[in-house]
């Protein structure tokens, strides 16, 4: 088998047991049984690479380009000989507080599983441990591995959006602090923050209607007895779903308040300005007045009339001041 296959196992009547490495043999004895079927984990696999497992499986091509090319929405596609679905984990850095999405694509079939992996996060690994503990529910079959990758992806969902609301609570704190003075940074830090929501929306919003067909529709190759779990999985979407929404509504209305106080902290820059040039520009104009050259001008000649224009000029500055300081201007 392919080396890029990361884990293949067959299990009966809910237990790992030995297979024959041969894909097309494993997959026979699998059928044969009637109570086994066969999971194959593959990471990132390159067009020749996951050739021969398509081929084994009789995948359709369409799905296999998806598959191969990644980069797709989350969807379900139903097949003649297998179902198709697209899921994406999304994943949380606390040290750079971003979030990232990687892509799962999962087939199944008559009696088999094959999972896609592209990036990092996706909880293959953890959820094949713990179904390998719980035989009870991989009786069920490849229908179980669906229903548990499905439910593994959502709830993280769930845990990336309580800890994007911290991060949202810290940026309300940052938009509302009473000496708020990097401007440009605060707005910078909730553009990128809904740079990510929107990313998050990309990877649940799509994802709902599929979990709808899975909850409340008969789909080929999936067990009519496991939609009450999958109307579940839709149940904590739909949550996930109204979160991040709700995350979306509220940076919006943080960022159209931060903008709000950059206009009001620049019309009070503008009133202050504008307070102190009104009072310098009394000076201003009677220090202009007495500084033409005329010889016949009123007090000019009077002992008195220096320090009365002094005085008249301060008179007009304080009384502005203490107009501007009652209207909160200054």
């Amino acid at each position: 088998m392919p080396s890029v296959i990361v884990d293949c196992a067959m299990y009966r009547d809910g237990r790992r047991s030995p297979a024959p490495e041969d894909l097309s043999d494993a997959l026979d004895q699998a059928r044969a049984s009637g109570d086994a079927f066969l999971w194959v984990g593959m990471y990132e696999p390159t067009e020749e690479e996951f050739e021969h497992v398509s081929k084994e499986f009789r995948l359709h091509r369409l799905a296999v380009e998806d598959a191969l090319t990644a980069h797709q929405r989350p969807k379900l596609e139903v097949y003649d000989d297998s179902l198709f679905v697209v899921l994406k984990p999304v994943m949380y850095d606390d040290d750079t507080d971003t979030v990232t999405t990687g892509e799962l694509m999962l087939f199944i079939g008559d009696s088999f599983v094959v999972t896609v992996r592209h990036g990092e996060g996706a909880p293959l690994s953890a959820v094949r441990h713990r179904l390998e503990h719980e035989p009870e529910v991989l009786r069920h079959g490849p229908t179980a591995v669906l229903y548990a990758v499905a439910d593994a992806v959502v709830d993280h969902y769930i845990e990336v959006a309580a800890e994007l609301q911290v991060d949202l609570e810290e940026v309300e704190a940052d938009v509302f602090a009473p000496q708020a003075t990097d401007t440009k940074n605060t707005a910078a830090r909730i553009y990128a923050f809904k740079r990510q929501v929107l990313e998050f929306r990309r990877a649940t919003s799509p994802l709902l209607q599929p979990m709808d067909r899975l909850a409340f529709g008969n789909v080929p190759f999936v067990h009519e007895h496991a939609q009450p779990f999958f109307r579940d999985v839709a149940d904590h979407l739909t949550k996930a779903s109204e979160y991040i929404e709700g995350l979306d509504r509220l940076l919006s209305d943080a960022l159209a308040a931060h903008l709000a106080q950059m206009g009001v902290r620049q019309n009070d820059d503008m009133r202050k300005i504008s307070a102190w040039a009104a009072m310098a520009a009394v000076p201003t104009m009677v220090a202009g007045i007495y500084g033409m050259n005329f010889d016949h001008m009123w007090e000019l000649r009077q002992p008195w009339g220096y320090p009365a224009v002094v005085l008249v000029m301060v008179g007009a500055c304080l009384g502005l001041h203490r107009l501007f300081k009652t209207r909160g201007w200054l």
